[in-house]
């Protein structure tokens, strides 16, 4: 007993030591990294482009507009994890106002969706991702900018519970019918749920509809009525000021993808939520495609930038991100640090043709690739204290989004800055 007791007394007095050893290194997160040198001032090139963007955003300030400034981010899995677009959101609803959390599609578009501001449930509701890539000589079916379409049968519900400060002062669906008659209700948990038919039209083409609600919801559920019907995107706002950005994705997918979409699903939803800026943030994809052809690629970017240009509300900016850094595993003498991985070669080829189309049809373009640090940055981003980048070099750590995201934030505020000296201070 006497030697326990001794051990115990060894072990009391010896703490403090090792405490005051401890406090001598006490722990500080790590710095993120400065934005790299990019080949646009500031990160982007052809800012002048953004001027629907800054006008809506000024107006806001000044107090003169009344709805919320809407941007639409379309892409692949950076745009669909929401990671990137979801600080976006958070940096531009900080100064701007929160706005709500936007269109998001009527499904998951993959396992493990976990979009910011909102939680997804769902009983009984069928999701179908679109296809990658169009079939040769035909149809991908019906999908629109969302990527997925719902089939929202009788007493099926897609329930989106919206976390404090976003609110659903608004609520909205796009999709067609499977029927005459009542397809979908809405469900706030204050009275009776709201019908919806979405016969709107002759031919039973998209159709969208939207209510204001009498005070703000938390919770909304969308369930399936009478004959049911297809969703492809579902929408919530805040009433008044704001800005929303809304981040439509889906892992995998390609500018060819985008084309592919549904013309009359693309004008309805894209009308229905009439943004200020659309964002096109494809490229990786395409990237990593060794038989990539430059030539068919830039008609492939040329009619679609000049789809969405004919898209309502008709005088939306256009911004084009940049591919950025990726590298591709099994390489002989590459620029990662273990010498096995390097960029793949079409993705330089799609980052100059996307810069070059951008310059020539007068549309903005952000240099994600600089901004990261150029070549095999992606490999530097991943070996860090705290990983930017996740092993795979392509994707970001919630971290790297978080500092990828809040430069793609500033790039665009200082741009608006210089806009607004420009015109003489002008709020």
């Amino acid at each position: 007993m006497k030697r326990i007791a001794a051990v115990l007394a060894w072990g009391l007095l010896a703490a403090p030591a090792l405490a005051a050893a401890g406090q001598e290194t006490p722990y500080a997160p790590s710095s993120p990294p400065t934005p790299g040198a990019a080949v646009c001032p500031g990160g982007l090139c052809q800012p002048e482009a953004l001027t629907s963007l800054f006008e809506a955003l000024a107006a806001t300030e000044a107090g003169t507009r009344e709805e919320p400034v809407r941007i639409l981010q379309i892409g692949d899995s950076h745009t669909a994890g929401d990671r990137i677009t979801g600080k976006l959101r958070a940096d531009l609803q900080q100064r701007f106002g929160a706005g709500g959390r936007g269109g998001l599609p009527a499904g998951a578009p993959h396992d493990g969706y976990a979009p910011y501001q909102v939680q997804l449930e769902t009983r009984g509701w069928g999701v179908e991702r679109a296809p990658l890539r169009p079939v040769a000589g035909g149809q991908t079916g019906r999908f629109g900018p969302g990527s997925v379409r719902a089939l929202a049968g009788p007493g099926a519900e897609l329930t989106l519970r919206l976390d404090p400060g976003a609110e659903a002062g608004r609520v909205g669906l796009c999709g067609w019918p499977r029927g005459p008659g009542e397809g979908v209700l809405i469900d706030v948990g204050d009275g009776e749920p709201w019908p919806v038919d979405l016969n709107g039209s002759d031919d039973d083409g998209a159709a969208c509809y939207r209510i204001d609600l009498p005070r703000p919801a938390s919770v909304v559920t969308f369930r399936g009525a009478g004959r049911g019907a297809v969703l492809d995107t579902v929408w919530t706002e805040r009433l008044g000021r704001g800005v929303v950005v809304s981040s439509l994705g889906l892992t995998g997918s390609t500018l060819a993808d985008l084309a592919a979409r549904d013309e009359m699903t693309m004008q309805m939803v894209v009308g229905f939520l009439p943004p200020s800026l659309i964002v096109l943030a494809y490229g990786t994809n395409e990237g990593f495609d060794p038989a990539l052809d430059p030539v068919a690629y830039e008609q492939l970017l040329r009619s679609q930038i000049e789809r969405m240009r004919a898209m309502p509300p008709f005088d939306a900016s256009i911004l084009i991100l940049g591919a950025p850094d990726a590298l591709r595993s099994g390489t002989a003498e590459g620029c990662s640090a273990d010498g096995l991985r390097a960029p793949p070669p079409s993705l330089a080829v799609v980052r100059d043709v996307q810069r070059r189309v951008a310059a020539d049809l007068g549309v903005a373009f952000w240099d994600w690739h600089g901004r990261m640090g150029g070549d095999c940055s992606s490999d530097r981003l991943a070996l860090g204290a705290e990983p930017l980048m996740r092993g795979d070099r392509v994707h970001f750590t919630s971290a790297g989004a978080d500092w990828i995201g809040g430069t793609l934030a500033g790039d665009l505020m200082a741009a608006y800055e210089a806009w607004k000296a420009e015109r003489g201070g002008a709020d």
